[in-house]
């Protein structure tokens, strides 16, 4: 049973991480469910969360997209289906048409591509295809969110009938408002609306002579508005059919809403798949956005964090463009603690808390930040105390508090933990609060449990060079500038460089080697000792960091020259093939004109004839028999060799010509130079004035200085006048 301390979450800042997830969902619902992540109690549910979440994150480099999972929740409407004799809104209804369409939609792409989706595809084979709820909606609602006129017989009629009501209305209206205008008794504006009824705008004089309902006046009282008598009957029988019909849309919805309640429980799950895919999809994009993957999970007690960052710090850099440094940390039954040390600064606590954060995300179904190469095993608890540990609520100092955070880490702690404490054994003197971390640490040691923890205390650093299974480390400082490196070093303690920092700071050197004198010794030879260690390793990377440099590049040399080997080689295989050609042409050549030429002296035609015809039979001897394929293949090969040196024999030519060109050009005089001539240097843009010419120097005036200049070397600007 896994369970992880909820001060540990907050510790490693995990809700932060939750939040950021949050941002990419699509619906409420979805936010909501992922601030409520938790890390997964079974083993089982935590790797196919972590599946589902990685075959999403596939999606997004593959042509077969997960369809889009947006919905309205349906809350509401589960609730008001919950109660009997309720009934939906059309709007509703049409709502639970959207949601079923979506969810029909992605089933059937999960069915269709199975072999990569096998996880999700999985998840939904439980939920049910169907398409009964659409028909349904869809046979009474129209895309306007209206009731249809057919959803009944009796709707169908008494919409007719008002239909015919409303073209009286309007013809009684029309002839009244005729008749009135002839007799002079309408406004200029004749006609206006009041509670949704056209009415007459009658002189306040005539009022009495036009017969209807008045249903108001304007506010200066010269126009009253009037409803004709004939209209008003009309529009009374168009009320009492308005009401039966909202009377029949009721009975409707309340048909359709009862035939749809039977589905309560699909349309429930419909809406916990679709929240939960918002959730999948959500981690899924937080991890592309930082490049997580999806580590090895091993049963073997072994974690391997390559290449790993912090998810806040890599967020928040990438948003500044700042570099982050990542880390490299392994724990295994070998080395299963590590203490790291080092001056404040340099990047102890975040590496601490990378691991704790890396951890308890893979143990909540997210991605993580890791080289591809990494692996990672469950803890049953993570335990932490991180951070400023005050708690003014329970009136506890920082070393009472950490006291008391110790007693819990001995009665929980095991093989199956993972601990992670900052600035072990502080808050207290530093001979007993030392003294007591390492009885705390011996202990944590004995039961086999992993850890990592941070300290500036020498006997912790001590404890980890005798233990076997334990392994001390450094983040690495820059010796000259003082400033973190941010790169974690494994085998080595790091020195707090304290009085470096301090003189670095400005505090005078004569304070500094008094501080020095009052304290032991041996402490002040022990720290220099791991500080000048630590400057060696520092050294030993940078060389080691400019020797992969140089066989990088030495590596890439060699290919690029291999390259050009192999080119070169198969263009001389080309050419030799060509000369071979060519000379076995020449030879041909050769023969066949001494056959003529002894054909010319002797007239013998058989004798001619024979020669042709063993000439024939030697060089088809040669021949090797290809297809016809064959033949127009090496025919083609040919050419183009043949082209290949055609095209590089003109480019020769042409430089040729142009050479001969350039030679017989006849150079175009220089000017001669003269004082007061504005000039500029062949190569240079500031223009000067020459002041004085001497042997073929020059002296060149620039305003704010002068220079001696070969006057072959000046350029004529622009002649004196």
């Amino acid at each position: 049973m896994i369970h992880i301390h909820e001060k540990t979450i907050q510790d490693l800042e995990f809700p932060t991480v939750l939040h950021q997830v949050s941002e990419y969902c699509t619906t409420n619902l979805g936010k909501l469910k992922v601030l409520e992540i938790k890390p997964y109690d079974e083993k089982d549910t935590l790797l196919n969360a972590l599946q589902l979440t990685n075959e999403y994150v596939s999606s997004f480099d593959n042509e077969n997209r997960i369809p889009n999972h947006s919905f309205d929740p349906i809350t509401k409407e589960l609730q008001l289906l919950n109660i009997e004799n309720t009934y939906l809104e059309t709007h509703s209804l049409k709502k639970l048409v959207s949601i079923s369409l979506t969810i029909n939609e992605i089933l059937k792409f999960l069915k269709k591509f199975e072999e990569y989706y096998s996880g999700l595809n999985n998840y939904a084979s439980s939920i049910e295809i169907t398409t009964v709820i659409i028909e349904k909606i869809d046979s009474v609602i129209n895309r306007f969110n209206d009731v249809k006129d057919d959803a009944s017989p009796l709707l169908y009629s008494i919409r007719k009938q008002i239909n015919e009501l409303k073209g009286k209305i309007n013809a009684s209206f029309s002839s009244a408002l005729t008749s009135y205008h002839n007799l002079d008794y309408l406004d200029d504006i004749r006609e206006s609306v009041v509670e949704n009824k056209r009415v007459l705008a009658v002189k306040a004089m005539y009022r009495r002579k036009v017969k209807g309902a008045i249903m108001g006046g304007s506010k200066t009282g010269s126009i009253v508005y009037i409803e004709p008598e004939t209209t008003l009957r009309y529009s009374r029988e168009l009320n009492n059919l308005e009401y039966e019909e909202s009377e029949e849309i009721v009975r409707i919805l309340k048909q359709v809403t009862n035939y749809i309640r039977a589905y309560l429980p699909l349309l429930k799950n419909y809406q916990l798949f679709l929240t939960t895919i918002d959730v999948i999809a959500a981690k899924a994009k937080y991890a592309k956005s930082m490049h997580a993957i999806l580590p090895e999970i091993t049963e073997s007690r072994s974690m391997l964090l390559k290449e790993a960052y912090h998810p806040l710090l890599l967020l928040n850099n990438l948003e500044k463009k700042e570099k982050t440094y990542p880390q490299t940390i392994t724990l295994n039954e070998d080395n299963r603690i590590i203490v790291i040390s080092g001056p404040n600064a340099g990047g102890k606590s975040i590496t601490l808390k990378t691991v704790g954060l890396l951890q308890v995300m893979v143990q909540s179904g997210l991605l993580i930040p890791v080289h591809e190469r990494s692996r990672v095993c469950l803890f049953d608890r993570i335990l932490s105390d991180i951070g400023d540990n005050q708690s003014i609520e329970n009136h506890l100092s920082t070393y009472s508090y950490r006291l008391k955070q110790m007693n819990y880490f001995l009665k929980k702690c095991n093989k199956n933990t993972l601990f992670l404490i900052d600035e072990f054994g502080t808050g207290s003197d530093p001979e007993l609060g030392g003294a007591l971390a390492e009885t705390f640490l011996e202990v944590f040691y004995e039961r086999k449990a992993f850890g990592i923890i941070t300290t500036h205390y020498a006997n912790l650093k001590l404890l980890a060079t005798e233990k076997d299974h334990m392994l001390n480390a450094s983040m690495l400082f820059n010796e000259h500038s003082l400033e973190p490196i941010y790169k974690l070093v494994i085998g080595q303690a790091g020195s707090s460089f304290t009085f470096e920092v301090a003189q670095k700071n400005g505090i005078p050197y004569s304070l500094i080697n008094k501080a020095k004198k009052k304290i032991e010794r041996s402490k002040v030879r022990f720290d220099a000792t791991i500080a000048k260690l630590q400057k060696e390793r520092s050294k030993l990377e940078k060389t080691s960091e400019s020797l992969k440099i140089n066989e990088k590049k030495k590596q890439s040399e060699a290919e690029k020259l291999e390259g050009i080997n192999t080119k070169i080689q198969r263009k001389l295989e080309s050419y030799q093939e060509l000369y071979d050609s060519n000379q076995r042409l020449i030879y041909l050549g050769q023969k066949v004109n001494d056959i003529a030429e002894k054909y010319f002296e002797n007239n013998k035609k058989r004798e001619l004839m024979a020669e042709f015809f063993r000439l024939v039979q030697i060089e088809n001897s040669k021949r090797k028999k290809i297809s016809a394929k064959q033949k127009r293949h090496e025919k083609t090969r040919q050419e183009h060799i043949k082209k290949e040196a055609d095209k590089k024999v003109e480019v020769i030519r042409k430089k040729k010509k142009e050479a001969k060109k350039k030679d017989v050009l006849p150079k175009k005089p220089k000017p001669k130079l003269k004082v007061g001539d504005r000039v500029r240097m062949q190569d240079g843009r500031a223009i000067g004035s020459i002041d004085t010419l001497e042997k073929g120097k020059a002296i060149v005036n620039y305003g704010m200085f002068t220079t001696n200049v070969n006057v072959d070397l000046l350029e004529l600007v622009e002649a004196k006048k």
